[in-house]
């Protein structure tokens, strides 16, 4: 007679090794539940620098990056000269002791990894390209920090302003214009600022995706409604030059124009709000 083993469930070993597991994730999970909240942060990209100082505790960030501190791109100015600043250097960042650090999906991948070697939490948050992602920035430093309810009420207020904000689209057309002719297309985030204002957005039209340059000619023969110039920068660099051209003079001149404060555009933070509310009151007394 041939001997057959008989079905049975997981052996006692395999029911062993999974009970081990389950207490060791247990475990991990009750440990970081009792650690709390970290206690040190430290922010080394201008974006999560914003969010940092929006959310944070009173003495949980502990620095900021160094641009946080160029009014030419800081829309925080004033608080971020609050906080001590770093250079987005990995030695530099771990003498701080922090327990968590935030980045940008683009910060420098030699900082990041070296920190995660030396056993430090790095989180990096991605680029914004839509109004509609921010909220999810603003809720994920939240998370990080231990703040979700600050974090919910402030989504909370910034989807309210937005609806608030909002005009309806229109038959005018604006020209965002820096230096080297560039400028923003669709899936970015300052095209939706522009409709959300309700203009349209003549590199859109153009066919451009993203961000990149339009020929002077183009634009002149697009004729926009409004152009949008970037702000000089000191040094005086020649892409500037063209932020002066006689051809962009005219086109001004026979047209609206109009610099809003870069600082606004830059990151997708509630600070877009700002930019929004300039470009619709550009757009009714249109």
């Amino acid at each position: 007679m041939k001997l057959t083993a008989p079905l049975t469930g997981p052996s006692t070993l395999a029911l062993r090794r999974v009970s081990k597991a389950l207490g060791a994730a247990l475990a991990l999970w009750a440990g970081a539940a009792l650690a709390g909240p970290p206690e040190r942060v430290v922010s080394i990209n201008l974006c999560t620098d914003q969010l940092a100082m929006m959310l944070a505790a009173p003495g949980q960030l502990i620095s900021v990056s160094h641009i946080s501190h160029d009014p030419n791109v800081s829309v925080m100015l004033e608080q971020a000269q609050n906080y001590p600043v770093n250079y987005g250097q990995g030695e530099e960042v771990f003498q701080l002791s922090p327990d968590l650090v935030l980045a940008g999906t683009f910060t420098s991948s030699y900082t990041v990894s070296l920190l995660r070697r030396l056993g430090v939490e790095v989180a990096q948050l991605p680029i914004v390209n839509s109004l509609d992602a921010i909220p999810d920035n603003i809720l994920e430093v939240g998370r990080l920090l231990g703040r979700e309810v600050e974090a919910i009420a402030l989504v909370a207020q910034f989807e309210a302003d937005l609806t608030a904000l909002r005009a309806d689209s229109s038959d005018m057309r604006a020209a965002l214009h820096y230096a080297n002719n560039y400028t923003s297309g669709e899936r970015s985030l300052a095209h939706e600022i522009l409709t959300a204002a309700g203009f349209a957005n003549v590199a859109a039209e153009a066919g451009l995706v993203g961000g990149g340059t339009l020929a002077m000619e183009r634009l002149v023969m697009l004729m926009p409604d409004l152009v949008i110039s970037g702000q000089p920068y000191p040094g005086a660099s020649r892409s500037e030059d063209v932020l002066h051209h006689p051809a962009m003079d005219a086109l001004r001149a026979r047209h609206a124009a109009h610099a809003l404060a870069d600082a606004e555009w830059v990151c997708g933070t509630p600070a877009v709000l700002r930019a929004i509310a300039r470009l619709a009151m550009l757009h009714e007394g249109g």
